[in-house]
């Protein structure tokens, strides 16, 4: 808060004001945040290809959870942990943009086994969790000073559970049974 100040040159209250209030004034700057450099996991899911789509999103996260001179981690995973006790509100916020990521994932996996990319037993909800963990994983991990090569190591074991390349053509059964 106290760059923003020094930034603008008016006193916090005055930008609470401006919002509404503190809460408002975070609740636009998570907002922003998501449009910009916090999106990229629902741009990386778009990608074809469940095992690129999910590898983007971990490798993509390990970019925005390290840069230099910025706040290591994710900004909705970290002020998780932060939040006064009268910020309840602003806790379930949070918790709903989480889940919505992990619903995200689990959608992705799901259009993944509609499309025979995985196999018919994959447990789609059970490795959906898994993926949204390990992605805020990261963030906590980053925020610890974990270096991004270490963390693009351990992207490597977690994409070990989906197949190295989507079935060839030759070999997807025709839904028409021609």
């Amino acid at each position: 808060m106290s760059s923003l100040v020094d930034a603008l040159g008016i006193a916090s209250a005055r930008i609470y004001a401006a919002f509404g209030s503190k809460e408002g004034l975070f609740r636009e700057a998570v907002a922003l945040y998501e449009q910009a450099e916090g999106g990229f996991a629902g741009r990386a899911l778009l990608e074809p290809g469940v095992r690129s789509a999910i590898k983007r999103m971990l490798d993509d996260a390990i970019t925005t959870y390290t840069q230099q001179g910025r706040p290591a981690g994710c900004l909705v995973v970290s002020a998780a942990s932060s939040t006064s006790p009268d910020g309840a509100g602003v806790q379930q916020w949070l918790r709903e943009h989480r889940r919505q990521r992990t619903e995200s994932i689990v959608a992705r996996l799901q259009q993944a086994k509609a499309n025979q990319e995985l196999g018919e037993n994959i447990d789609v909800q059970g490795l959906g969790d898994f993926y949204a963990t390990f992605l805020h994983g990261i963030s906590t991990q980053a925020r610890d000073g974990v270096p991004a090569d270490r963390l693009r190591q351990s992207v490597d074991v977690a994409l070990s559970l989906l197949p190295l390349e989507p079935p060839s053509l030759e070999q997807t059964p025709d839904p028409a049974g021609a």
